[in-house]
């Protein structure tokens, strides 16, 4: 039963993550995640972020990757600054297109707070 609460909880917040959040979302995948995957998420040290080199990974092999990180590569864990819900809509995000590479390179310089704590 507690598990079906919390499956439901974290669904409602996944839906719920406010405009702000998810701004300060995409500053972080252009500064933080574009560093290595490239400031269009094309490729550079990391792979393409794209719906075409993702959408055969499981949503949550991705959040995994995103929290956890990957051993023997360059890919940090993000556990420290990003939450499981700031993950999943991540990886949401870019399995579906929904975040454009032109969005990325674009961002926004109205951002109040860098979730990963850079100035």
């Amino acid at each position: 039963m507690l598990f079906i609460a919390s499956l439901l909880m974290t669904q409602t917040a996944l839906a719920e993550l406010n405009s702000a959040r998810q701004n300060e979302l995409l500053y972080f995948l252009k500064h933080d995640c574009g560093s290595c995957h490239g400031m269009t998420l094309k490729g550079g040290l990391g792979p393409a972020l794209l719906p075409e080199t993702l959408s055969g990974l499981p949503k949550s092999y991705l959040v995994n990757t995103i929290l956890e990180g990957r051993k023997n590569t360059a890919m940090p864990p993000w556990k420290s600054m990003l939450t499981f819900d700031d993950a999943s809509w991540i990886a949401e995000q870019l399995q579906d297109g929904l975040i454009q590479p032109t969005q990325i390179a674009k961002g926004n310089n109205k951002q109040s707070k860098n979730p990963a704590g850079d100035p």
